[in-house]
C-alpha cells in the first residue's frame, strides 16, 4: 500500500488510527500483524511528539552533557575534560537524530507494514467514521469496519498567569530544537521535563534558575529531587523550591523577560520555560460527535475501550488516556490494545492468543520511569508513601549506592542511594527507586521484579556481576535479610 493519494473520496477501513507518532505507530503494526487493513492519519510529522521535540531529541542533547560529568568524576579522565562543551556539535548531534525534522523515514515506515497514511487533520463524524482534512482544505471521509484507535498524545500546559502570551514561553518544543544557549534561562515547573531541561541547558552554558512549587520530582521517593537538587546547585544552577510566579511581562518581543514572584520578587532572563504539565490534545478530534467532551482526557478500560461510548469500537492510547505519560507506556497499551482489536474483529475470546489472559490488558502495575538528570533518576511501582497509603504492611530498605565496589568504580565517590520498598504479606517487592549516575540501565531488572512479584527469597539466586553498579541488589537484599532477622 502506498500514501494515501491526493484526490477526494471515501475510503473502509478496518482499523483507522489517530495519530503517527510512537504509540499510534504500535497499535496500527499490531492491528496489521492481525491481518486488518490499517489506515493512520497524522497532522504533523509522523514519529510525533516523542522523535521531533520530546524523547529523543532531549536525549540526544543531555547525553554529551551527562558524559562529561561522568568522565569528570573519575580521576584520570576528568584532566583531559578540559575547556567548554561544543555546542554546535550537541546540536549537530541532535540534528541527526531528528533526521533534520524530516519523517520521510517514518512515513516509509509506515507504508512498509502495508497500512495507508494521511496527512491532514483527523476528526471523529459520529461511530466509526473519521474526516480527514488536508492542509489545502479538501476533505475525505474515512469509514473503520472495526476500530477506530486515538493516539493524538498531549500538549504542554501553560498556566493562567498575567503576561504570559506576552512573553512568548519556551515549552518542551522549544527546549528540544532550540539551537541558541541563552544567558539566562528560568524554567518554571520541577516535573521530570523541568530538570531535565534544568540539567541540559545548565550543562551547555545557560545560568539555569528552576522554580517549583513543591520539591522536585514530586511523585518519586523524596530523596531523588534533594540529591537532584543539589547536584544541579553544586553545577551553577539556581533552585528554588516553594516559588511561583504571579506575572510575566515581555514589553520587548527580542528583549528579556521579566518574572515576579509570589514573594514580590523579581527575576529576568532571557528564556523562560514552562514545564507545568500537559493537556490532551483532544479539542478538535470530533470527540463531541460520539458524546464526549472535546478537550478531555478519555477513561478507557485495560484493552484501552473507552468508555461511555457503545459498540467496543473506540479506543484511547497513550497519553489521553491519562493513565501514564510515558512514551514507553503508550506503545506497552497500543501493542495489548492492538491484539484485543485483533481478537474482537475475528470474534475470538481475548484470552485466546499465546499469552493467554493478559494479551490484551495493559495494566498499571509496574510503571517504570526514567529521568535523564545528573545524577540519574530511576523507578518504578509504589514510593514507600503511596504503599502506606494503598493500606499495603511494607517496609523500606535503603542503601547509599557505595556499598557496591562496581558504584564506586564506575565514578569515584559515587554519590547515589536505592530503596526497596517490600510487601511484607507477601514477600515481594512493591516499588524499586534508584538515583545515582547511570542507573537508568538498572530500572528493567527492578521492573521484571515487580511486575513478576518475584519472592524475594528467589529473587536473592539472581546474582548480580562483580564488579557492577547492578551489585547494590546483593546489598539490599542482605539488608532484607538483616531486617527479616532483627
Amino acid at each position: 500500500m502506498t500514501e494515501a493519494p491526493p484526490a477526494v473520496g471515501n475510503g473502509t477501513y478496518d482499523v483507522i488510527v489517530l495519530g503517527a507518532g510512537p504509540v499510534g505507530q504500535n497499535a496500527a503494526d499490531r492491528a496489521r500483524a492481525a491481518g486488518l487493513s490499517v489506515a493512520v492519519v497524522e497532522r504533523e510529522l509522523v514519529g510525533g511528539e516523542c522523535s521531533y521535540w520530546a524523547c529523543v531529541p532531549s536525549k540526544a542533547l543531555l547525553r554529551p552533557v551527562i558524559a562529561v560529568a561522568d568522565a569528570r568524576r573519575v580521576e584520570g579522565a576528568r584532566q583531559a575534560v578540559t575547556g567548554r562543551i561544543d555546542t554546535d556539535g550537541v546540536f549537530a548531534r541532535r540534528n541527526r537524530y531528528v533526521t533534520d525534522w524530516d519523517d520521510s523515514g517514518q512515513a516509509h515506515w509506515v507504508k512498509s507494514i502495508g497500512a495507508d497514511l494521511f496527512r491532514g487533520q483527523g476528526r471523529l463524524d459520529g461511530p466509526r467514521r473519521v474526516t480527514v482534512t488536508r492542509d489545502d482544505g479538501a476533505r475525505q471521509t474515512l469509514t473503520a469496519r472495526h476500530a477506530v484507535a486515538l493516539a493524538t498524545g498531549s500538549r504542554p500546559a501553560l498556566p493562567e498567569i498575567p503576561g504570559v502570551d506576552e512573553a512568548r514561553p519556551w515549552t518542551n518544543r522549544q527546549g528540544t530544537d532550540s539551537s541558541t544557549v541563552p544567558g539566562r534561562l528560568v524554567i518554571i515547573g520541577g516535573g521530570g521535563v523541568g530538570v531535565e531541561m534544568a540539567t541540559l541547558w545548565q550543562g551547555l552554558g545557560s545560568h539555569v534558575t528552576l522554580l517549583a512549587r513543591r520539591r522536585l520530582l514530586p511523585r518519586m521517593e523524596p530523596f531523588v529531587g534533594e540529591l537532584i537538587g543539589q547536584s544541579l546547585t553544586e553545577a551553577g544552577a539556581d533552585v528554588r523550591t516553594g516559588a511561583q510566579v504571579t506575572a510575566l511581562r515581555r514589553p520587548d518581543p527580542r528583549g528579556p523577560v521579566t518574572l515576579t514572584l509570589d514573594d514580590g520578587s523579581e527575576l529576568t532572563a532571557d528564556e523562560v520555560l514552562f514545564a507545568t504539565g500537559r493537556t490532551p490534545a483532544t479539542e478538535d478530534i470530533g470527540l463531541d460527535t460520539v458524546g464526549l467532551t472535546p478537550g478531555s482526557w478519555l477513561e478507557v478500560d485495560t484493552t484501552c475501550l473507552v468508555q461511555g461510548v457503545d459498540g467496543e469500537w473506540l479506543y484511547a492510547l497513550g497519553d489521553i488516556n491519562h493513565r501514564a505519560l510515558l512514551t514507553h507506556q503508550g506503545k506497552y497499551q497500543a501493542r495489548t490494545a492492538g491484539d484485543a482489536i485483533g481478537a474482537r474483529a475475528a470474534g475470538r475470546p481475548l484470552d485466546d492468543g499465546p499469552w493467554g489472559d493478559h494479551a490484551t490488558t495493559a495494566d498499571q502495575h509496574a510503571v517504570p520511569q526514567v529521568f535523564f538528570t545528573d545524577p540519574e533518576a530511576a523507578a518504578v511501582g509504589l514510593t514507600a508513601e503511596q504503599a502506606e497509603r494503598a493500606g499495603y504492611h511494607a517496609r523500606s530498605i535503603d542503601l547509599n549506592f557505595n556499598a557496591a565496589q562496581g558504584a564506586n568504580l564506575f565514578a569515584d565517590d559515587y554519590q547515589g542511594h536505592a530503596r526497596l520498598v517490600i510487601d511484607l504479606d507477601r514477600d515481594i517487592l512493591l516499588g524499586v527507586t534508584f538515583v545515582g549516575p547511570g542507573v537508568s540501565e538498572l530500572l528493567h531488572s527492578a521492573t521484571v521484579a515487580v511486575a513478576g512479584e518475584v519472592p524475594l527469597k528467589r529473587l536473592r539466586h539472581a546474582v548480580a556481576p562483580f564488579p557492577t553498579v547492578s551489585e547494590i541488589w546483593l546489598f539490599l537484599l542482605a539488608a532484607c535479610q538483616k531486617a527479616d532477622n532483627g
